[in-house]
């Protein structure tokens, strides 16, 4: 899969996750963030996420803090508690 983290309205990172088919540049025209922070590609390797690599069109590459960005979107949440991790 590929993925993009955006920094939101209040300054959150934003991770888009999308089937390699899609262009990174043409995710990024629908999405409404004004600021790409990093982008690449992600696997699960042995349970965990595993980001690497870029994409040059939008000029930013894999960090070594995306995995754990993308593994705190997918941690369980109790009913009513806010997205904000």
């Amino acid at each position: 899969m590929k993925y993009i983290i955006f920094e939101d309205f209040s300054g959150h990172p934003v991770p888009f996750i999308f089937p390699h088919r899609v262009d990174h540049a043409d995710m990024r025209e629908q999405l409404p963030y004004t600021r790409v922070l990093s982008a690449g590609y992600v696997d699960m390797v042995d349970g965990a996420f595993r980001c690497h690599g870029g994409a040059p069109e939008l000029q930013v590459s894999a960090r070594d803090v995306d995995a754990a960005i993308i593994t705190a979107k997918f941690a369980p949440r109790q009913p009513g508690e806010a997205d904000i991790a």
